[in-house]
């Protein structure tokens, strides 16, 4: 599989472009502040053709290119139907100090093609096996994508449900830190050890090691059920 990340925008929200490998079709997750250039310089040198906009919840810092990025590339963009009003408004997920540092006005559209994620879909794109996980707790839409490699490793793009030693804040709009306990421990401490997790902000890490030594998670039971895993 051929994974490229690199952080955007003042936040430094990571956009991922997932693929099978070399001179094939492609995903896009979370496009956001001055990403289309990057996307399409990464486009160009691996000669990918994008297929599709994944996005892990709809805070702007995520989502704010995904109209260009797909209207530009005729493809649609997949969001959970809890965050989608934030496509069109913005600032309706962020803090009212955030606002005000975007001087109230943020200003952003939905692309021309919504699709709707919902928990436990499997998707089939670009050739890659997609499963999608409604983890709410950071936003009420907030989702991770779970994916295969072909040398038979596990992949989790979090989003902003889990960082490498932290985890996504629950106090703003849409946020609910009982239903992120609930996620982290139904949908994160279910996965397997060597899973390795691609954040929405900050550097790679494992499920492994995020249960042995974050402190959100240690201490934090999983629930008693089969593996889930890929």
């Amino acid at each position: 599989m051929l994974v490229i990340g690199f952080p955007t925008g003042a936040l430094q929200a990571n956009c991922f472009v997932l693929a099978t490998g070399e001179g094939e079709p492609c995903v896009i997750i979370d496009p956001g502040q001055d990403a289309v250039e990057p996307i399409e310089q990464a486009l160009r040198k691996h000669r990918l053709a994008p297929v599709a906009v994944l996005l892990t919840h709809g805070h702007f810092d995520h989502t704010f290119s995904v109209a260009p990025v797909c209207d530009g590339n005729d493809i649609p963009a997949y969001i959970h139907p809890d965050d989608v009003e934030m496509l069109a408004d913005p600032l309706k997920g962020v803090s009212r100090e955030s606002a005000a540092f975007f001087g109230g006005n943020l200003e952003m559209r939905e692309p021309s093609e919504v699709r709707s994620l919902d928990d436990g879909l499997d998707l089939d794109l670009a050739g890659l096996k997609i499963t999608v996980d409604h983890t709410p707790g950071h936003t009420g839409g907030s989702v991770m994508f779970r994916s295969g490699a072909q040398e038979g490793g596990r992949l989790v793009i979090s989003g902003d449900t889990l960082f490498a030693g932290s985890i996504g804040r629950t106090d703003l709009p849409g946020g609910d830190h009982s239903r992120m306990l609930s996620s982290l421990q139904s949908k994160v401490l279910t996965l397997p050890d060597d899973t390795v997790v691609l954040p929405g902000h900050g550097p790679t890490t494992t499920i492994g090691r995020e249960r042995a030594t974050n402190p959100y998670l240690v201490g934090l039971d999983a629930p008693a059920a089969p593996h889930r895993g890929l």
